[in-house]
């Protein structure tokens, strides 16, 4: 997660937000490049045919296999599983929970191979229906194109399909699915788990992509609990006293208005108090949108990431407040 630092100017602010934005999406294709390469490359995966986790292109191994072989003794089995297994499972969890506990939702935001298709689907949907969801009651921004819909259509059922394949090569030889894939020789078992999978995927993306995010994600969830505990955790601040500035708010991307409402992939409202945020994936686009529509009048937006001591001052206003 980049240091937040603000810059002198709502004009520069704006400038270096639009570049947090640029580098925010480069992470995203990154990342999920990443996620559909590893098992291709070795990078992690689980065989499940030879039973052995495979992990930067190296077998890894707990040891048991020698020992039922008879070449380590317990006492280094056990050692083996300790320093191999549960060691380096306990220090990604307290990794990842400590980002969770500073930045909150930051993987999602950043990196997640779901929530950048959340974010790819809900634009093509407001493109052909001026919503970003469909159960969004009336168009909130934009003009509906019913000429988008078939990209939509296509979009989720395509990715939902990718997803269900990427996730079996995780399971079996990456060749082998592929192979079976380009000729027809998968296996019946192979195909019920891309067909089924496929098709729930395709259902979870086409009608239900931030509500999973929003409340069956468990990555997510234990994230927002470490974030929630924190009041020193980054979270955008709302300076209340200037919410009048708030009446005509508008961008190119929301000229209705409320465009911090808007640009929400969560479908949040980002004026909200923290406990009212919380599975807010610290994305910055709602503080992007709202400095966009300041900047033209020379004025400091009303929203703005804050951090530490003065995330903590939030905290205790947005108590006093509430």
């Amino acid at each position: 997660m980049p240091e937040i630092v603000l810059a002198a100017s709502p004009q520069a602010h704006t400038g270096r937000m639009a570049r947090l934005q640029r580098l925010r999406r480069a992470t995203q294709l990154g990342f999920f490049a990443l996620f559909l390469c590893a098992p291709a490359l070795n990078l992690l995966r689980f065989d499940l045919q030879e039973t052995q986790l495979w992990f930067l292109g190296f077998r890894w191994s707990l040891g048991i296999d020698a020992f039922t072989r008879g070449e380590i003794s317990a006492n280094e089995a056990a050692l083996a599983i300790l320093l191999r297994g549960i060691l380096p499972a306990v220090l990604f969890v307290v990794g990842f929970m400590t980002l969770a506990w500073r930045y909150g939702r930051v993987y999602c935001g950043w990196l997640c191979p779901h929530f950048s298709l959340v974010e790819t689907l809900n634009e093509l949907l407001h493109r052909a229906t001026g919503k970003y969801s469909l159960w969004e009651k009336s168009e909130r921004s934009g003009q509906a194109h019913a000429g988008w819909w078939p990209l939509f259509l296509l979009s989720g059922l395509f990715f939902g399909f990718a997803w269900s394949i990427t996730l079996l090569t995780y399971l079996l030889p990456p060749t082998q699915i592929w192979s079976g894939l380009v000729h027809g020789t998968l296996t019946p078992n192979q195909a019920r788990f891309i067909l089924i999978g496929g098709a729930v995927f395709s259902t979870e993306m086409l009608l239900a992509r931030h509500l999973f995010c929003r409340f069956g994600c468990a990555v997510g969830l234990f994230q927002s609990l470490a974030w929630m505990a924190n009041p020193r955790a980054l979270v955008v601040a709302f300076t209340r006293e200037r919410a009048r500035d708030c009446r005509d708010c508008s961008t190119a991307k929301a000229p209705e208005g409320a465009a911090c409402d808007v640009a929400c992939p969560m479908r949040l409202k980002p004026r909200n108090i923290k406990r009212l945020m919380f599975s807010c994936v610290q994305c910055g686009q709602c503080v992007t949108e709202c400095e966009s529509s300041h900047a033209p009048r020379g004025a400091n937006p009303n929203l703005e990431w804050t951090v530490g001591v003065d995330a903590l001052r939030e905290t205790l206003k947005q108590r006093r407040q509430g």
